[in-house]
C-alpha cells in the first residue's frame, strides 16, 4: 500500500531553511552520523516536493549543468514538482509539473509509486496541504543541534497530539530522529 511520508531535517525550533533558504545550519554540524537513507529510499517509488524545494537542488547540486548527477539523488523515480511556473529540468530528469490542489493529483501519485512509498521532500507548505487532505500518513523528522530565529517553517499548521502517535524516537549522531504516524483526525492514538 503506497504511504505518503514527509521526511526532513529541522532546526531545533522547526525551520527547514533560514530567510535566505539556506540550510547552512544543517550543513555546520560535525560528525554528522546522520540516518543512512538507502533503506528509506529502496521504498521510494515517487518524490513531491514544492518549487522552492526543487529550486534549492537544482542550484546547490548544480543539476543543470552536471545533469548526470540527478541520478545520485533521484534515480529512475518520477519527481512531481508543484510550481505555477515553468521551470528548468536537467538533462533526463522524470520532473512532472503540476499545479493546484494536492488532492487532485493523489490517485497519479498512487499509481505512479504503485506499491512503494510518495517521499513528500519538503516544503513545509506542501507538506502541510498532504496533512489537509487527510493524505500525509507519517512524519519523519530529523532535528538537528542548530536553532533560527525565523525561516521556513517545518509544517505551517496547527496540529494537535490527538493527530500524531509516536512511532520511534532515535539518536543518529548529533540527530535525534522522530517518527509519527499520522491519524485521521477524531481517531484514538
Amino acid at each position: 500500500m503506497t504511504r505518503f511520508v514527509y521526511y526532513t531535517a529541522a532546526t531545533l525550533n522547526g525551520f527547514l531553511a533560514d530567510e535566505e533558504r539556506s540550510l547552512d545550519w544543517l550543513f555546520a554540524v560535525e560528525d554528522i552520523g546522520g540516518p543512512d537513507m538507502a533503506e528509506f529510499m529502496n521504498g521510494v517509488g515517487v518524490f513531491v516536493e514544492g518549487s522552492a524545494t526543487y529550486e534549492w537542488v537544482l542550484q546547490a547540486e548544480n543539476l543543470l549543468a552536471e545533469p548526470q548527477r540527478w541520478q545520485q539523488f533521484y534515480g529512475s523515480r518520477p519527481t512531481y514538482v508543484f510550481s505555477s511556473r515553468p521551470l528548468p529540468i536537467p538533462e533526463g530528469a522524470d520532473v512532472r509539473f503540476v499545479n493546484g490542489d494536492v488532492a487532485a493529483v493523489l490517485g497519479d501519485l498512487r499509481a505512479v509509486a504503485g506499491s512503494r512509498n510518495v517521499w513528500v521532500v519538503g516544503g513545509g507548505d506542501l507538506a502541510g496541504q498532504f496533512l489537509d487532505c487527510g493524505a500525509l500518513d507519517e512524519l519523519v523528522i530529523t532535528f538537528a543541534p542548530a536553532t533560527l530565529a525565523a525561516g521556513a517553517p517545518l509544517l505551517p499548521r496547527n496540529v494537535g497530539a490527538d493527530r500524531l502517535k509516536l512511532q520511534s524516537a532515535s539518536q543518529q549522531g548529533q540527530f535525534a530522529v522522530l517518527s509519527y504516524e499520522v491519524l485521521n483526525p477524531g481517531s484514538k492514538a
